[in-house]
């Protein structure tokens, strides 16, 4: 129940669209799989499910290759594309009983309504495909990539064209379905990718540019950390540029700063001392590491 990629390479004309990547993601992992747009995900999640063929280096789902034997492999993946491929004209149970049947499901009715319950569908289940929104839409290509419970689940974009409450209802469901598959998870809102995944490979220009844990990936810059600080007396931002190991001071509220620094407990403790020569009372004073977005943006910004 593994996903792993050696070596992949993928070819448009001249321009390499993945170039020579490599990663693995096992069973009981939600990966986080980004980049910017044309980066390269897209290209590797088609490549990984059979429906796109390499120009070099090999795929393997659950240890099969999946360009020697891909019938195989499809069977153990379920897979949401960007561009989700519905029949409009179809009613929702009725397109689900026909991917069931295209996988060979016995007891078809029972699964459909699982995944009808599991994914949300129960209210729309009646309708056409073509009378839903798209975050309903978004969900009846979820409970098709589920209905034949894969091993390996690939999202490429799966939060896409959902309203904020049922981001979380999806969430929930992908963070359930993580728990006993290996689970590759593309998206562009970072939060998301921050409160499903523990890992993240950020892919760039057909690279592999990050590889690691998501609180890792935080930690790694120069001035990796923020202090955050409120004061109740007026302070002179002049005061806290001074402070060691402190690479800049703004200013957000009246007497609150957020200090960029790369040793975030030592700069605390020199607050506290701060405070205690001047007779200052704080408000609040935490530390936080990078944001997501700041290290993919690190990562992936294109040079001038």
């Amino acid at each position: 129940m593994s996903i792993e990629v050696r070596n992949l390479l993928k070819m448009y004309g001249e321009q390499k669209a993945v170039n020579n990547i490599s990663f693995k993601v096992e069973k009981g992992e939600i990966v986080g799989f980004l980049g910017p747009n044309g980066a390269g995900k897209s290209t590797t999640m088609k490549i990984i499910t059979g429906y796109l063929q390499q120009d070099g280096g090999d795929a393997f789902v659950s240890s099969i290759n999946v360009a020697k034997e891909p019938l195989t492999t499809k069977r153990k993946i379920g897979y949401l594309p960007e561009a989700n491929p519905l029949y409009h004209d179809m009613y929702v149970r009725e397109y689900l009983a026909f991917i069931a049947e295209i996988h060979k499901i016995s007891d078809k009715k029972t699964r459909i309504e699982n995944v009808i319950a599991l994914t949300g569908l129960i209210t729309e289940s009646k309708k056409k495909i073509g009378q839903l929104s798209k975050g309903y839409k978004q969900r009846v290509g979820l409970a098709a990539a589920l209905i034949h419970e894969p091993e390996v689940l690939i999202l490429d974009e799966p939060t896409s064209g959902l309203d904020p409450n049922q981001i979380v209802e999806i969430r929930e469901v992908i963070k359930q379905q993580g728990k006993s598959k290996t689970v590759l998870f593309s998206s562009h809102i970072l939060q998301e990718v921050e409160a499903i995944c523990d890992r993240v490979i950020i892919i760039n220009k057909g690279e592999i540019v990050a590889d690691d844990k998501l609180t890792n990936l935080q930690s790694r810059s120069e001035n990796k950390h923020v202090v955050k600080v409120k004061f109740k007396e007026l302070v002179d931002k002049n005061t806290l540029e001074k402070l060691d190991d402190v690479s800049s001071v703004q200013e957000f509220q009246p007497s609150a700063f957020t200090l960029q620094t790369s040793n975030p407990e030592t700069v605390r403790k020199q607050i506290l001392e701060l405070s205690l020569r001047n007779n200052l009372n704080i408000v609040s004073l935490q530390s936080e590491n990078q944001s997501l977005e700041e290290v993919f943006r690190s990562l992936t910004q294109i040079s001038e």
